[in-house]
C-alpha cells in the first residue's frame, strides 16, 4: 500500500516538474529535466554549440552499484541554462566484456570538445577497466559527426610514454624531474610509469582561443596534475605535457581563461568524501602555476560546500560570467548525486565562490 502511495506522488512529482518551467539556479536540490526527472549527468562537462549548450556526464543509476559505469555517458541540451533536454545516451557502455568500456567499467568525468579542422566532436573520460579497480588508470577518447552521438569509441592508454616534462623559461630546479634520483613520491611515480605512459585518473579538457586543445589530469597516484597538449584532431597526445603543484595531490581540475590569464579549480583527494578547493593561475599554458589557496568564502568554505568541482562554464553573452560547477557526490546511491553551481566573483584578478540558496544569470553584467 505505501509503496503504491509512494509510487503516485512521484508520479505527480514529476508531472508538476514537466509542466513548470525552471526559472533559477537553486544549489544541491534536485533539478528535474524537461521530463521531470532528475538530471542524470555527473562529473559533467559543458559545451557551447550553434548557440545551444550541452551537458554531457556520468549516467548514474540507484545503490553502489551506480559509482560504476552501467550506462554511458549521458547528454542534456538548454539554451538558457536552466531548463535541460534530454537527450540521450552520448556513449554507450560495452556488453562485450572484453571491450576497454565494457559495462560495469569504471568511467568518469567526460568532456567533449569541437574540433572545427576536422568537424568532429571528440569526448575524453577517466577510464578504468572491468574488475581492475583504479589500477588501469587510462584516459579513454570517442568521437562523433553530431553533438549529441552517438559517439564511437577509439582508444584507450596512458598518455605520453616515454616523455618528460616541457621546461621552459619559468621552470625551477624542484620541478625537474630526474629518474636517476626521484626527489620525492609524485617523481618516484612519475618515474616508475615513464616507460608506459602516465597515469591518468581525475580529468577535463580546455580549447585555447588559437584551437590548441590541452588534456589536464590527476597523475603519479594523484599526487601531481599534468597538462598535456593535445593532437591537430584532438584524439591523442602530442608528447608536450607539464607536472603542475607536484606532490601534493590535486584531482578534479577545471581549467577556463580570462583576460588572458589562466585559472585552474581544484580538490584535494579525499575519496568521495568533500575537501578544501583549491585554484592556481598561470600568464601562459606552460607555467609557472601559481598556487593561490582556497577559493571559497563563507560557511562551508572549507569543504566546498559539501562538492567537488567538475568544470568552470563561461556564459556566452556576458562579460566577465563564469559558473563554477560541483558535484555533491552520494556514493551510496549514485543516483542521487546532486548538482551545484555558483557563480565566480573577480577581484581583480584574484577568484572568490560564495554559497547562494538561489540565484540567476543576471547577477553577472550583460
Amino acid at each position: 500500500m505505501y509503496r503504491k502511495i509512494f509510487i503516485l506522488l512521484m508520479g505527480v512529482m514529476q508531472l508538476t516538474w514537466v509542466a513548470a518551467q525552471v526559472k533559477m539556479f537553486t544549489p544541491g536540490k534536485l533539478w528535474p529535466d524537461n521530463n521531470g526527472v532528475h538530471i542524470n549527468a555527473h562529473g559533467g562537462g559543458f559545451l557551447y554549440f550553434n548557440e545551444t549548450y550541452y551537458w554531457f556526464g556520468e549516467h548514474k543509476i540507484e545503490g553502489k552499484k551506480g559509482n560504476s559505469a552501467q550506462v554511458g555517458v549521458h547528454c542534456y541540451s538548454s539554451k538558457d541554462l536552466y531548463n535541460w533536454k534530454d537527450e540521450g545516451i552520448a556513449l554507450a557502455v560495452s556488453n562485450d566484456s572484453t571491450s576497454d568500456i565494457a559495462k560495469g567499467c569504471i568511467l568518469e568525468r567526460p568532456k567533449v570538445v569541437y574540433n572545427k579542422k576536422t568537424g568532429k566532436f571528440v569526448m575524453w573520460f577517466h577510464l578504468e577497466l572491468l574488475g581492475k579497480g583504479y589500477s588501469a588508470a587510462r584516459a579513454g577518447v570517442a568521437v562523433s559527426d553530431h553533438v549529441t552521438g552517438p559517439y564511437t569509441f577509439l582508444k584507450s592508454y596512458r598518455p605520453n610514454a616515454g616523455k618528460m616534462p616541457y621546461y621552459n623559461d619559468v621552470t625551477t630546479s624542484s620541478d625537474k624531474v630526474n629518474c636517476d634520483h626521484p626527489a620525492n613520491k609524485s617523481d618516484h611515480f612519475f618515474c616508475r610509469d615513464l616507460p608506459g605512459g602516465q597515469m591518468a585518473r581525475d580529468m577535463t579538457v580546455f580549447v585555447d582561443d588559437d584551437g590548441k586543445a590541452y588534456h589536464i589530469f590527476s597523475s603519479e597516484e594523484n599526487f601531481t596534475l599534468q597538462l598535456a597538449e593535445l593532437t591537430d584532431d584532438y584524439t591523442g597526445h602530442t608528447g608536450k605535457f607539464i607536472r603542475i603543484y607536484i606532490g601534493h595531490q590535486t584531482e578534479a581540475p577545471a581549467l577556463f581563461k580570462r583576460n588572458g590569464k589562466y585559472y585552474l579549480i581544484g580538490s584535494g583527494c579525499t575519496g568521495w568524501a568533500p575537501n578544501t578547493a583549491r585554484w592556481f593561475t598561470a600568464d601562459s599554458i606552460w607555467g609557472q602555476w601559481i598556487y593561490k589557496g582556497n577559493p571559497c568564502i563563507g560557511p562551508g568554505a572549507d569543504t566546498t560546500f559539501g562538492g567537488q568541482s567538475t568544470y568552470v562554464l563561461p556564459v556566452a553573452g556576458k562579460k566577465d560570467a563564469y559558473i563554477f560547477i560541483a558535484d555533491r557526490w552520494m556514493p551510496n546511491n549514485a543516483i542521487d548525486g546532486r548538482y551545484f553551481w555558483l557563480p565566480i566573483e573577480f577581484k581583480d584578478d584574484e577568484v572568490e565562490i560564495r554559497w547562494k540558496d538561489s540565484w540567476k544569470l543576471d547577477v553577472f553584467k550583460k
